[in-house]
């Protein structure tokens, strides 16, 4: 773990992937809820960092952190949600080109995956999904779309996403789902969280 100081009262925890960014958020967390982190206002994860803002003690939890032995995510840390899917987005074939494969193939290997959310993002309600092997991962598009539908599932490096509202996009669109990402009126807004499980589920498309 590499700390950086934020301003007075932040720490930037800089780590090698974003395995171990989970784990550490997983065990952040796990602390706050037993009472064992003194008070902090927010800790938020992102692709190779956890921030931790509010502390009135930087220094003094940076010394604790470095003592602390911190487990591997475990399969049953979060519950599971499940998103069906329509698998009619229009890279499709593109993904079934990259992955050298037919597009029932890359439904069945999408499908297949448990997913993790290992940060949000982007977008009010858009989580950075991990899960699928290196060498399932994808490009963006060399042309970004100037309006990608809301609902679009989409893949790029190494991370699937949901966009939970329409907006430019480059990432390659392999399907559709009605399931509303951020609704703020829903308690909590977003469906999808850090460390939340996701499966997508292949619906018939119409």
């Amino acid at each position: 773990m590499r700390p950086l100081p934020v301003g007075e009262h932040g720490l930037l925890i800089e780590l090698d992937s974003a395995e171990e960014v989970e784990a550490l958020h997983a065990e952040l967390l796990r602390r706050a809820a037993d009472g064992a982190l003194p008070p902090l206002r927010e800790i938020v994860p992102a692709a190779r960092t956890v921030l931790l803002d509010g502390l009135a003690d930087p220094r003094g939890l940076l010394a604790e952190l470095a003592a602390w032995d911190i487990p591997p995510i475990g399969a049953g840390d979060r519950p599971t949600v499940e998103i069906p899917v329509r698998y009619d987005g229009p890279d499709l074939a593109d993904v079934a080109a990259l992955w050298d494969c037919t597009a029932d193939e890359v439904v069945r290997r999408h499908s297949a995956t448990e997913f993790r959310v290992a940060f949000c993002g982007f977008a009010p309600g858009f989580g950075y999904l991990t899960g699928l092997p290196e060498p399932l991962h994808v490009p963006r598009r060399d042309t970004p779309r100037t309006k990608v539908p809301v609902g679009s599932v989409a893949l790029a490096g190494p991370y699937t996403g949901v966009y939970p509202r329409s907006s430019p996009g480059g990432w390659q669109l392999i399907g559709t789902t009605d399931t509303v990402l951020w609704d703020p009126r829903r308690e909590p807004a977003a469906l999808l969280a850090p460390g939340t499980r996701v499966r997508f589920v292949p619906q018939e498309t119409t």
